[in-house]
């Protein structure tokens, strides 16, 4: 299968394979009903409440009012790039996220275009995810707060173009009700469409943009052998009670934890510029 694009060089594959096949369509009642049969067997005892999810990045981590993503909240993740219209970097950046919690992963999505290797790269393996496909964009969001209302399940990722506010407080209630963390994956086919879902509100505690960043050339030193990881522009587009910042990271390692590339977190301090004195 072939991955999507990506004009990063050195990077690796995101998430979607190509081409896309389209699932037989199903009414929403089937998907419900499949849904619920395969979330019994994930059912397992666990006190709804809230917890946070550290970045394990502290200038990110100090930024947000809880010190990392809150649990039992909706967030959102977009892409931003040549290639958003695949949202491989932000399925990446919320499979990291969701790797780094124990327990099962529901993920909602309209057709069979996740690549599985490159999830299990961000330390997501496809024996801890239960994929649902829809068939259809508006029957995603009913599958998610389906999914979000058991207990057996620490996240729902879902992959949407549009999120009304109340479907987002909807969402966002079932997840202060089961404690589970809700990722909204942002897909838009177009610009115009990305123009009219971000100019809309949501009741995410977060919304997160993923971008991809070339690595800078080093005329002092060879490149190392192999691939390395992946530089992304991350900003923090809103966050209740926190300012909108942005971050160059590395994309996310085996374990799904970003990290601030070595180059910028070694290199030196710039002196400051000596003033002349007259005399």
């Amino acid at each position: 299968m072939r991955a999507s694009p990506s004009s990063v060089p050195g990077s690796t594959d995101g998430p979607r394979s190509l081409p896309d096949v389209p699932p037989p369509a199903v009414g929403r009642g089937v998907v419900l009903a499949r849904l619920r049969r395969d979330l019994e067997r994930l059912e397992r005892r666990r006190a709804p409440g809230t917890g946070v999810l550290a970045f394990g990045v502290p200038d990110i981590d100090a930024c947000l009012p809880d010190r990392g993503l809150r649990l039992g909240a909706l967030h959102e993740i977009s892409e931003a790039g040549a290639g958003a219209e695949f949202s491989a970097l932000s399925a990446l950046f919320a499979g990291g996220i969701a790797a780094r919690l124990p327990g099962e992963i529901v993920w909602c999505l309209l057709r069979r275009n996740l690549f599985a290797p490159s999830l299990a790269g961000v330390g997501l393996p496809p024996h801890r995810v239960l994929f649902v496909e829809t068939g259809r964009d508006r029957d995603v969001l009913p599958a998610m707060e389906e999914a979000v209302r058991h207990r057996g399940v620490a996240a729902v990722v879902g992959e949407v173009a549009t999120l009304s506010l109340t479907a987002s407080r909807r969402l966002h209630l079932a997840a202060e009700a089961s404690g589970a963390l809700v990722l909204v994956v942002r897909r838009w086919s177009t610009g115009s469409e990305r123009l009219a879902s971000e100019s809309e509100p949501t009741a995410s505690l977060t919304r997160w943009r993923v971008s991809p960043l070339a690595a800078p050339l080093q005329a002092s030193r060879p490149p190392p052998p192999g691939l390395h990881r992946a530089r992304w522009l991350v900003d923090l587009v809103r966050a209740r009670g926190a300012p909108a910042r942005s971050w160059i990271l590395e994309a996310p390692d085996a374990t799904g934890r970003l990290d601030l590339p070595a180059d910028m977190v070694h290199r030196s301090v710039p002196s400051p510029p000596t003033r002349l004195r007259s005399a």
